[in-house]
């Protein structure tokens, strides 16, 4: 909070605080560097074809057009009609009862315009131990891995502060420290993450190291102000330095990042998440003119944080899109369904947008309310986009209660009504991991988490519809509260099984909660099951790989086993059982599958 010129001179003889501090930010990009190097092989493989620089990044409308199925190598068996006693089996029951015969591919259909993924395996599936103990939880959505990360990132910092200096005694070196991480709160504060661009990572996936940092940057904040007021007070110059004008705009400073800290508690976010969102960007734009004044020696920072702040905001409005949506509510699921089939490309599957209701009947200030919710479907198909709003605030409920009044009183005729949205997106997704690059694919989801699988399989299907899959084994895990779920998504999920000619597709769905009227399941087609429990993942896991090797002793001249994907999308504490699940899973026979990697939506 001292006002003196940024020089040697300021802090202890021996260190210049500025350099310093300096040279940590340098140490800090280093380290993630580190870490882009390492995501580097995969997304070399991933931008190799053509088709990935499109995808991912922008939404936008474009003209379908049909394209021929790829013919089929070989004559595929119908099964057998009529009742059949294995029917309802799944994977974790037996892996024998289908014939993997349909699964072979002959070598010559490269030659007629197949465009199979490259893959290239994550460092998980080259040292797996390591991986395991840097997957185990800690925490519920917590592993050893992050906590890693957050140990050096704050030994780097608590080396910055105490490096020949004491805080009570030197407290602007806590300044230096604060002052050198303000970009990096920033930074990954932002929807637009330059960060997680070059590691593969979502927002999402970075934002315990924000809530981090800023912790950090709060508590550096306060001790330096505390050691000010204490010379003060003890030279009896607390009253003269507090009227000057840098000081009381140190104090603003200090006032709006502990405001920040305060209102990001999870009872703000969880109870009064606008609120949250609406006092860290006045609190934020706020805090870098008061900084600026207090100290003009910190411009470098200043201007850093601004700039990736506007890069953006400009970058937001650059991804947002207006558009008329259909909403109808599905009741059993307690779901509003938005479609928007003039929107139908620019996402990868697993991705999510921000969207807003631009519609009075959400409320005076719903309009300005935004809220991610992950694509239920493929991109290039012609149903477009379709998002799935689980009821489960004022927001949502207001959106669900608003397609269900419409019912079938809506001019066009059909169930539902036709409201303005605004998208803004895609963010997050599977990085540089590419689905159609595995030999088989597992989706373990929850509740609403079912769309992440949903636009998952549908993209894997498309794409090996048109030969460029390497997936021929895909399982879908679906848990649900009550076994009525089901109920409205049967035909999506028949039409995707149906859809499953070269590739089989199993989805099992398990209910944890007794029904008063449970649903029938004569209804149900082949490879879709319905079962009471919670699902046995570990045997689901140990069968898919079983065929997996299987397929791929038959076909070792021409494709390789590249591995197992498990996709998870649900509460946190099925991430934690699932990771628990592969960290369980023998050495030689993860060998042997190729590797098995882990996405957690």
């Amino acid at each position: 909070m001292e006002a003196t010129t940024l020089s040697v001179s300021s802090t202890s003889p021996a260190v210049n605080a500025f350099q310093l501090v300096f040279h940590i930010d340098v140490f800090l990009l280093a380290l993630a560097g580190v870490f882009a190097l390492f995501a580097l092989p995969r997304a070399v493989a991933r931008f190799s074809r053509a088709a990935e620089w499109r995808q991912g990044h922008i939404l936008r409308a474009i003209p379908l057009e049909r394209r021929a199925p790829r013919p089929p190598m070989r004559s595929v068996q119908s099964p057998p009609a009529g009742p059949s006693t294995a029917d309802n089996l799944t994977s974790e029951e037996s892996h024998t009862l289908h014939s993997e015969a349909h699964l072979i591919r002959h070598p010559a259909a490269k030659k007629e315009g197949w465009s199979l993924p490259p893959h290239v395996c994550a460092w998980s599936s080259r040292v797996p131990t390591f991986a395991n103990i840097l997957r185990y939880r800690l925490d519920a959505g917590f592993s050893v891995g992050q906590a890693l990360i957050l140990v050096i990132y704050s030994a780097a910092l608590v080396y910055a502060g105490f490096l020949k200096s004491n805080p009570f005694a030197d407290p602007l070196r806590t300044g230096f420290v604060a002052m050198s991480q303000i970009p990096v709160v920033y930074l990954l504060a932002t929807k637009n993450n330059i960060l997680g661009i070059f590691l593969g990572l979502g927002y999402e996936k970075l934002n315990y190291i924000h809530r981090f940092a800023g912790t950090l940057l709060v508590i550096a904040s306060n001790v330096h102000s505390i050691g000010y007021i204490y010379q003060w007070t003890i030279d009896h110059t607390f009253s003269k330095n507090i009227r000057m004008s840098p000081h009381i705009w140190a104090f603003v400073a200090l006032v709006t990042v502990d405001l920040i800290y305060l209102f990001s508690i999870p009872f703000f976010r969880r109870r009064a998440y606008n609120f949250f969102y609406c006092s860290h960007v006045v609190l934020f734009v706020l805090f870098l003119p008061a900084i600026h004044a207090h100290q003009p020696g910190v411009w470098p920072y200043v201007i850093a944080a601004a700039g990736i702040i506007s890069l953006d905001y400009l970058i937001r409005f650059m991804k947002t899109r207006v558009f008329n949506a259909r909403i109808r509510p599905i009741p059993d699921l307690m779901l509003t369904r938005i479609e928007v089939p003039q929107l139908n490309a620019g996402w990868r599957a697993g991705q999510h947008v921000r969207l807003r209701v631009l519609s009075s009947a959400m409320g005076w200030f719903g309009w300005a309310e935004s809220h991610p919710f992950t694509i239920a479907t493929a991109a290039k198909t012609p149903e477009g986009m379709v998002l799935l709003c689980k009821k489960t605030g004022g927001w949502t409920g207001r959106l669900y209660d608003m397609a269900k009044a419409a019912g079938y009183a809506s001019d066009e005729g059909a169930y539902g009504r036709t409201v303005q949205i605004m998208i803004e997106g895609p963010y997050g997704g599977p990085g540089h991991c590419v689905f159609a690059s595995y030999s088989a694919a597992i989706f373990v989801v929850g509740g609403s988490g079912i769309t992440f699988a949903l636009s998952a399989v549908q993209d894997i299907l498309q794409r090996d519809s048109e030969g460029a899959s390497r997936v021929k084994i895909i399982e879908v895990i679906w848990s649900v509260q009550d076994s009525a779920s089901l109920t409205p998504l049967v035909p999506q999920l028949t039409a995707l099984i149906q859809q499953s000619i070269y590739t089989p597709l199993k989805i099992s769905v398990h209910y944890t909660r007794t029904s008063e009227k449970p649903a029938g399941k004569d209804f149900l087609p082949p490879g879709l099951t319905l079962t009471a429990g919670r699902p046995k993942i570990a045997k689901v896991l140990d069968a898919v790989m079983s065929r997996a090797v299987s397929y791929g002793s038959n076909v070792k001249a021409s494709l390789d086993i590249t591995g197992v994907v498990v996709g998870v999308c649900g509460p946190t504490g099925m991430g934690d059982d699932v990771a628990h699940v592969i960290s369980q899973v023998d050495g030689g026979r993860r060998w042997a599958v190729g590797g098995i990697e882990m996405h957690e939506e």
